[in-house]
C-alpha cells in the first residue's frame, strides 16, 4: 500500500528545484505532441501539495493549443520538470514529470496511457 510522501525534483542543471507531496503509485503517459516529444510521465496533485523551492526566475512558460496549461521549463537546460493548470473540477493543479524526481524507481510505477485528442491538464493521477 502506498503512502503519501514528500518527493523532491527539478531540472537537469539544478536551478529549478521543488517538493511535491503525493502517493506516487502510477504516472500518466499522455500521447499529445509535446508529452510524446518530452517522454514525460506525469504525476498530478493539487497546487497546495507543491512547493517551488528555487528557480522561479529561471522558468519560461510554454503554452499551445487552448493555452490552458503552463508547461514550465528551465531557461538554462531546457528541462520541463512540471506544469501548472486547472483540473476538470476547476482547482489549481500541478503535474510533475516523474522522470525529474529524485530517487524514484520508475520501473516500480504503473504507467497509465492517456489518449489525448488535444492535451488536457493531467489532473488525474490514477491509483
Amino acid at each position: 500500500m502506498a503512502r503519501t510522501k514528500i518527493h523532491t525534483g527539478g531540472c537537469h542543471c539544478g536551478r529549478v528545484r521543488y517538493e511535491v507531496t503525493t502517493e506516487l503509485t502510477s504516472v500518466v503517459a499522455c500521447n499529445c505532441s509535446i508529452c510524446m516529444k518530452r517522454g514525460a510521465l506525469w504525476a498530478s496533485t493539487g497546487a497546495d501539495q507543491f512547493v517551488l523551492q528555487s528557480g522561479a526566475d529561471e522558468l519560461k512558460d510554454y503554452q499551445f493549443n487552448k493555452r490552458i496549461i503552463h508547461d514550465l521549463f528551465c531557461r538554462h537546460c531546457g528541462v520541463g520538470a512540471f506544469g501548472r493548470g486547472k483540473g476538470p473540477d476547476g482547482r489549481d493543479s500541478v503535474a510533475v514529470n516523474a522522470r525529474c524526481l529524485d530517487d524514484v524507481d520508475l520501473d516500480a510505477l504503473k504507467v497509465v496511457p492517456f489518449k489525448a485528442k488535444l492535451c488536457r491538464f493531467r489532473d488525474k493521477n490514477p491509483r
